[in-house]
């Protein structure tokens, strides 16, 4: 038998898990690039992973192939601030007035026009 001696990775990876492996490194390479394109800021980095397991016994090398992907997170919320009044939340400060409450009475300084 004289089989074809594998010396470069290129000739490697298709042959790992029946084709599966580089079918799902495709797969992490796409959903890299559709990620990257969506971003709101148009700014990003992917980083994606191949690692090859050699384990050598007896003569026989089995190869281990992994996938792993990082991809940008999604941004992530603003806080926002609210303040507690009476056991519950508000967005109103304690100590600010509330400008859009309505006409108050000017009280005791006011002078009448008239």
């Amino acid at each position: 038998m004289s089989a074809r001696p594998i010396r470069r990775i290129e000739e490697l990876l298709p042959l790992l898990s029946r084709g599966n492996f580089l079918d799902k490194c495709n797969e992490h390479l796409a959903k890299s690039i559709e990620t990257l394109e969506a971003l709101p800021q148009e700014k990003g980095t992917a980083t994606i992973t191949v690692t090859l397991t050699f384990t050598y016994e007896s003569g026989r090398l089995d190869v281990k192939p992994a996938v792993k992907s990082k991809l940008p997170e999604e941004k992530a919320f603003s806080g926002t601030p609210f303040w507690t009044y009476e056991g519950a939340l508000s967005v109103q400060h304690p100590s600010q007035i509330d400008m859009f409450a309505g006409p108050r009475d000017v009280g005791m300084g006011a002078r009448a026009e008239g």
